[in-house]
């Protein structure tokens, strides 16, 4: 659905949201990859944090810990780094070799036997689904497809209505079967597709952090672009201070979009991630047209937020949830929050904020041109 990418890391604490320009990311990378001790203002000679980056999911990652030493961190960030590892083979359905790759391949045909981590997440996928009536649809693969949104920068062609239309036959969430007993997912109808991108990189932090987490480290910080999860606190004694992207920066050609924030929040034994318009899009006739499709219409969503982030107890709800809410717009979008128990920060086109009642008061706002409406 929505291969997002998002929050970013300024500073010792500061998490980014989006950027996924390979070029960028690689240079990036050969500097950040050697594991490193940042030295905290407050911390103790017995915990430090160590933090290392590195490429996978297509997208810049980041592991940090909160570790008494550099050989116990290290083990942790390579089994944090390992499930993610693992989990990009499982799921990405750009390659063909994946598993997700495989049951698209079947469909209309059989069940395709899957781990039992894709299985797993198959089914939080559903339920999302269930809980967002469709504004969620992992079938969405076929009217992505004809969208060219994948490309660097995205084709600015638009598929004809009549390609939208026949298209969208195959979105129905409802089609995929998931056969727990031989551990099988089944798409119905001929020509669906699976693209998990708006959910697997949430899955994927959450993953990497019960791979920390047992390796006996007591606070972490795993961020997979924008999908986030956080456990414990900083070296500092702190929560974890998280930014949120600015969706509509004055620079809009900025070489640096990670570090324009509008806001920070923090973070504590929580996951968030951002959906936005901003992220992958181009702007035809003075019209935007962006990578987040509504599976109704089978157009970009314009339902007037440009921005969503979500905070939830684990990564793959603060994912998915966020996709749906930027589709489903403010009203429906809150009141899908509230009752969920979630957080969430939305952002309108005339960039008024609407925050949940638990965030009101815990939010810094750092542009003077966003406003929290009242």
């Amino acid at each position: 659905m929505k291969n997002r990418d998002k929050k970013y890391l300024t500073g010792s604490d500061y998490i980014n949201s989006t950027y996924k320009h390979k070029r960028f990311l690689l240079q990036f990378c050969a500097l950040c990859s050697v594991l490193c001790v940042l030295f905290v203002s407050g911390c103790t000679r017995q915990d430090n944090m160590y933090k290392e980056s590195r490429v996978l999911m297509d997208t810049y990652c980041s592991i940090t810990v909160v570790s008494p030493s550099k050989e116990k961190a290290r083990a942790a960030i390579d089994a944090g780094y390992a499930e993610i590892e693992k989990l990009d083979k499982y799921l990405n359905n750009f390659s063909p070799d994946s598993e997700i790759s495989a049951v698209s391949k079947s469909a209309g045909a059989g069940p395709v036997k899957v781990s039992e981590e894709t299985l797993d997440l198959m089914k939080k996928t559903i339920g999302i689904s269930a809980d967002t009536d469709g504004a969620f649809d992992p079938t969405i693969a076929p009217v992505l497809k004809l969208w060219k949104f994948s490309g660097r920068p995205a084709s600015p062609l638009l598929p004809s209505g009549e390609t939208i239309k026949n298209a969208l036959r195959l979105v129905d969430y409802r089609k995929i079967k998931v056969i727990s007993e031989s551990s099988a997912i089944y798409l119905e109808d001929t020509g669906m597709e699976l693209d998990l991108g708006g959910i697997a990189k949430g899955f994927a932090a959450d993953k990497a952090v019960e791979a920390i987490k047992a390796k006996g480290i007591k606070s972490a910080l795993v961020a997979i672009a924008g999908d986030i999860r956080g456990y414990g606190l900083s070296a500092g004694g702190n929560a974890w201070k998280v930014g949120i992207q600015d969706p509509r920066p004055e620079n809009a050609n900025s070489e640096k979009p990670w570090e324009d924030i509008f806001a920070s929040v923090h973070l504590k034994d929580r996951a968030i991630s951002t959906a936005g318009d901003y992220q992958r899009f181009f702007i035809k006739d003075g019209k935007r047209y962006h990578h987040i499709i509504d599976p109704i219409t089978g157009y970009p969503s314009d339902s007037g937020l440009i921005s969503v982030s979500v905070i939830a107890h684990e990564g793959y709800m603060a994912d998915g949830i966020d996709t749906a809410i930027l589709i489903l717009g403010a009203e429906k979008g809150m009141k899908l929050l509230e009752s969920m128990g979630l957080d969430g920060v939305l952002v309108t086109a005339d960039k008024r904020i609407l925050l949940t009642k638990n965030l009101t008061g815990n939010v810094d706002m750092l542009k003077k041109n966003y406003k929290v409406a009242e």
